[in-house]
C-alpha cells in the first residue's frame, strides 16, 4: 500500500493534488494500492472519483507539525511503512518526526531548508540549482525532467502538427485566477483572428459565470471549468497561455507552443527557465507587470511565424517524455521491497 499525503483548497495550489493523482494512478497500473492522507475533507470528492481511499486527519491544513500525533497513530495502526509527502507546509521537524516511524519520501521544488527525508523527488527544469547531489550524500535522490509526474494521457502524444498560422488559441489559469488574468487576455488579444479560444478556468475560479456571460457574443470563445481531460484541449489547440507549474510540463509533453506567466514566488523558477532555454517565452510577474499586453504582444509574433512554433515543439517534446509518474512509482515500490 503507499500512502500519500497532500492537500487541495482554494489557497493550495491544486497542482501538488493532481500531480499526487498521477502518481497513483501509476502505482496503480503496477498493481499498487493507494491511499490519500488528508488534512480536511476538501479534497475528498476527486480522489473517490479518481477511485482512491483517504484518511482524514482533521487537522488545519497549514500546521502540519499539529498533525504529527494523530498521523503516528495511523501509521501504528496501519501499519504504514512509507509515505509521499507533497506540500510546502512541512517543516524540518515535521519530516524529522515522521522519518522516525515511517520511510518518508518528499517532493520538492523549492530547496527551502535541509528535509531530513529517506528520499527526494525534484523535477523541476531548475533542478540543478539546487545543488542536492553536494548536500544529500545519504539520501535517496530523483532528479531531473524524466520524473515529472504527468497523467498517463501525455505519454508517447507523437509529433505535434504546427500549421501555418495559430487558429486556435487555449488560455489557462489553473486551479484559481486571484488576479483575473483570463478576462484580461481575452480583452487585449484580437478574439476575430482565432478560429476558436478555449477558455479554461479552474476548480476554484469564483468568476465564471460572469466571464462566460461578458464574453457570451463571441460565437469563437468558449468557456469551461475544472475540464478532466485538459491533454485534448492542449493537443487541439495551436497555441496555448499558462500560468507556471505542471501545467508547461504537460504543454512539452504535447508539443504545444505556448507562453508562460507567474504570480506566486514558487512558480518563478520554472517560467524564467523556460524562457532562459528559448522553449516557452515568459511574459511577466501578475503581481508587478502589464502581463496581458505581453501576452498580446506575444501571440501576434509567434501567431504567424510557424518556423518558430515548430521548432520549440520539437524541444518541448524532446525535454519532456510524459513518463515521469511511472518512474516515480517505480522508485517508490523498488526502495521499500
Amino acid at each position: 500500500m503507499l500512502y500519500i499525503r497532500a492537500d487541495m483548497n482554494n489557497r493550495v495550489a491544486t497542482g501538488h493534488m493532481m500531480r499526487c493523482l498521477s502518481i497513483a494512478d501509476a502505482a496503480s497500473s503496477l498493481g499498487e494500492e493507494v491511499t490519500f492522507l488528508l488534512a480536511d475533507n476538501q479534497a475528498l470528492g476527486l480522489i473517490k472519483e479518481r477511485g482512491y481511499q483517504s484518511l482524514v486527519l482533521r487537522t488545519p491544513w497549514d500546521d502540519m507539525e499539529a498533525e504529527l500525533n494523530v498521523l503516528r497513530k495511523l501509521i501504528w495502526e496501519h501499519k504504514i511503512g512509507r509515505i509521499l509527502v507533497d506540500s510546502y507546509q512541512v517543516t524540518p521537524f515535521y519530516l524529522g518526526e515522521l522519518k522516525k516511524y515511517t520511510e518518508v519520501f518528499y517532493i520538492d521544488d523549492l530547496d527551502a531548508f535541509h528535509y531530513p527525508a529517506d528520499a527526494i523527488i525534484c523535477y523541476a527544469n531548475y533542478w540543478e540549482r539546487f545543488r542536492h547531489k553536494e548536500k544529500y550524500q545519504n539520501t535517496k535522490l530523483y532528479l531531473g525532467m524524466e520524473y515529472i509526474p504527468l497523467r498517463e494521457a501525455f505519454s508517447d502524444c507523437g509529433r505535434k502538427e504546427i500549421k501555418p498560422s495559430a487558429e486556435h488559441l487555449l488560455l489557462l489559469s489553473g486551479g484559481s485566477d486571484p488576479y483575473g488574468i483570463l478576462d484580461g487576455i481575452l480583452g487585449k488579444i484580437h478574439r476575430e483572428r482565432y478560429r476558436r479560444i478555449s477558455v479554461i478556468c479552474g476548480i476554484y475560479y469564483s468568476n465564471y459565470k460572469q466571464l462566460c456571460e461578458k464574453y457570451k457574443k463571441d460565437d469563437n470563445v468558449r468557456i469551461y471549468q475544472d475540464v478532466p481531460d485538459v491533454a485534448r484541449f492542449m493537443q487541439e489547440a495551436d497555441m496555448a497561455v499558462s500560468a507556471g507549474g505542471t501545467t508547461l510540463y504537460e504543454l512539452c509533453a504535447i508539443g504545444t507552443p505556448a507562453i508562460s506567466y507567474a504570480f506566486a514566488e514558487n512558480q518563478l523558477g520554472n517560467v524564467e527557465k523556460f524562457d532562459e532555454d528559448g522553449l516557452i517565452s515568459y511574459a511577466g510577474d501578475l503581481r508587478k507587470d502589464p502581463v496581458a499586453e505581453r501576452i498580446a504582444a506575444f501571440l501576434e509574433y509567434y501567431g504567424q511565424n510557424r518556423e518558430v512554433r515548430q521548432e520549440r515543439s520539437l524541444r518541448m517534446q524532446e525535454l519532456v517524455d510524459g513518463k515521469g509518474a511511472l518512474r516515480i512509482a517505480e522508485a517508490l515500490m523498488e526502495r521499500l521491497e
